[in-house]
C-alpha cells in the first residue's frame, strides 16, 4: 500500500493511452483524475484534446513533465511508455490492469522507479463515479 500511497500524494499527472471514448478506460482514467480534483495532462499519439484538456502526443512532448503516470496501453506499447518514463526522470508509474510489461517494469524498478501493477485499478482506489 506504501507505493500507492506514494504514487498518489504525487502534484501532476499523465495518462498514457487516454481516450475520446468515454466508455474506454483510458477516457475513465483521466475523468476519475479530474474528478479527485488532480493536475492531469492526457497523452495520446493521434489526440490534441481529451474531455475539454489539451493531449500530448508522447511523454517526451509534454511542456512539463509530470510527476506519476498512469498507462492505460497494450503490454507491448507499454514497454516503450515505462522506458521513456525512465528516460524523462519520472518516478512514479502505474500500469492499470492489462497493460503491464514484465520486463520493462522490472527495467524501472532498478532504475529506482515507483511501479505499481497486477494490482487495483485507479477507478477502485479513487472512486470513480461514471457521469
Amino acid at each position: 500500500m506504501a507505493d500507492l500511497e506514494r504514487f498518489l500524494a504525487c502534484s501532476t499527472f499523465a495518462v498514457v493511452g487516454a481516450s475520446d471514448d468515454r466508455a474506454k478506460y483510458g477516457n475513465k482514467v483521466l475523468r476519475c483524475y479530474q474528478q479527485a480534483g488532480r493536475d492531469v495532462v492526457p497523452v495520446h499519439p493521434r489526440l490534441t484534446e481529451v474531455e475539454g484538456l489539451a493531449a500530448a502526443s508522447s511523454l517526451a512532448a509534454l511542456e512539463e513533465v509530470p510527476e506519476a503516470v498512469s498507462i492505460i496501453t497494450p503490454p507491448a506499447v507499454s514497454e516503450g511508455v515505462i522506458d521513456e518514463a525512465v528516460r524523462l526522470g519520472i518516478q512514479h508509474v502505474w500500469l492499470q490492469p492489462g497493460a503491464e510489461h514484465e520486463d520493462a517494469m522490472e527495467r524501472a524498478r532498478a532504475a529506482g522507479v515507483n511501479v505499481i501493477g497486477h494490482g487495483p485499478c485507479l477507478l477502485v482506489v479513487l472512486g470513480f463515479v461514471e457521469r
